[in-house]
């Protein structure tokens, strides 16, 4: 955003003319959203709080009641300027009284350390009495670069300005800024990182079979449940063929499932991906299994079991690889296999493991996070939180696989498939278990057609 706002000045677009469109977008959402009871607007020394300056201005315009209470002078000669303007009173943001509706313009992007109690204490005193808090930016009190949480009282509403920011997405601050709606204030902010968004995914024709749509090779070992889930997830998903090695049959495969043995199906020219971890197990037979099949010419999808033995690997054997590999850790594994690295955002995480690999690294959690070794990154929205439960890991890497039988690279094949999984638990509703999701899986795959 800092980068945009510079492009902007260079063209002749000043901060006073993004901060006066901000001002708009703020007093529109308030107009909108909030009725005509009486507004209490929040105001801080930065530019965050010359925003609200400039929103209290149109909605006594408006004819809206509205006060502000400021926590100190304005720092910034725009939000000095936008004070001015004002020329109303402006009482203590410690003292001053509740109103039914409070916006939230004290701190906004940059923040990094703490709020002061005093001003927590505040923030939850006028919190307690308000009916709807509309927070400008993001909440103040959220960490805007990597989703921490540093005081914030949670919002009803945030008013993205320009372009959402991780915090919008990024757990715990995510959870402070309630609905998020984004605002066009006419700059164009240009990122390699992007919010996760429906794929589009082409239907088969009349020139397809089996194996144009996709033959993928699941890797089972010594808990075929997991297996089974990543086998009928694959062929929901799309996979004209999925053959299960290293597993008898039965077990709860769908009949048009094939049971081959591992060397043979790696060596099926018809082959294009395969998906190693789901129940593998952690003996030798399941180490060879993997060396095996990183050592093929297939895409791969390492999950579970797979990255824990992957420890032991030298990345440079995946980086070397000319077929796309998607690694799918949650945070226990992630920790294991990349270090732990906390100082940073999970997108910055996510990001630096993909590139250490040369893998696409999709960490799963309640964000997701996507990446790709050339430093593009998608993040999920809000997904279903009933997706914390056994076994729905293994749906994805089936999905994943499935992405990549059809052809498509390692980071879009990541992309649909996250997104197609989310779908799926948001149709199975609440209460779900893993074995519900390969059904959502085929509804949400109509739907991308």
């Amino acid at each position: 955003m800092q980068g945009a706002e510079r492009a902007m000045e260079q063209q002749g677009v000043g901060l006073a003319a993004l901060m006066d469109r901000a001002g708009h977008a703020v007093a529109d959402a308030v107009f909108r959203f909030a009725g005509h009871g009486p507004v209490l607007i929040l105001c801080g020394p930065g530019n965050n709080g010359g925003d609200g300056y400039v929103a209290a201005c149109l909605l006594k315009e408006w004819g809206q009641e509205v006060r502000i209470a400021a926590l100190s002078d304005p720092a910034t000669d725009l939000a000095k300027n936008a004070r001015a303007n004002w020329g109303g009173p402006v009482e203590d943001a410690a003292t001053v009284t509740p109103a039914p509706v409070i916006v939230d313009a004290l701190f906004g992007t940059g923040l990094t350390r703490a709020l002061d109690v005093s001003v927590v204490a505040t923030l939850k005193r006028l919190r307690a009495s308000a009916n709807l808090v509309i927070a400008v930016d993001v909440p103040s009190g959220v960490g805007s670069d990597d989703g921490a949480h540093l005081g914030a009282v949670p919002a009803d509403i945030t008013i993205a300005l320009g372009a959402l920011k991780p915090a919008h997405l990024l757990y715990p601050a995510a959870a402070q800024c309630g609905r998020t709606l984004l605002a066009d204030i006419g700059i164009a902010a240009q990122s390699s990182w992007s919010v996760l968004s429906k794929p589009a995914l082409a239907a088969p024709d009349f020139s397809d079979h089996k194996y144009t749509r996709g033959m993928v090779i699941i890797a089972a070992g010594d808990m075929p449940g997991a297996s089974v889930l990543a086998a009928t997830a694959a062929q929901r998903a799309g996979a004209g063929y999925v053959a299960v090695t290293g597993s008898a049959g039965g077990h709860g495969y769908p009949a048009a499932v094939v049971h081959r043995n591992l060397s043979e199906a790696i060596t099926d020219v018809r082959a294009r991906a395969a998906v190693v971890g789901p129940g593998l197990g952690l003996d030798d037979a399941a180490r060879q299994k993997l060396e095996s099949l990183i050592e093929s010419d297939l895409a791969l999808v390492i999950d579970g079991d797979a990255l824990t033995l992957l420890s032991a690997i030298d990345p440079a054997r995946l980086r070397e690889r000319s077929a796309p590999v998607i690694l799918t850790p949650h945070a226990g594994e992630f920790s294991r296999l990349f270090g732990a690295t906390e100082e940073i955002s999970k997108i910055e995480r996510t990001v630096l493991a993909a590139q250490k690999w040369g893998a696409v690294v999709i960490f799963k959690g309640a964000e997701t996070v996507i990446a790709a070794q050339d430093g593009r990154a998608c993040v999920t929205g809000q997904a279903s939180h009933w997706l914390a439960t056994a076994g729905t890991g293994d749906v994805l890497a089936g999905v994943c696989g499935a992405m990549l039988a059809r052809g498509l690279g390692g980071f879009e094949a990541g992309c649909a498939a996250v997104w197609l999984h989310g779908e799926a638990a948001r149709l199975a509703g609440p209460g779900l278990i893993a074995d519900d999701l390969p059904a959502g899986v085929r509804r949400a795959l109509v739907s991308c057609a």
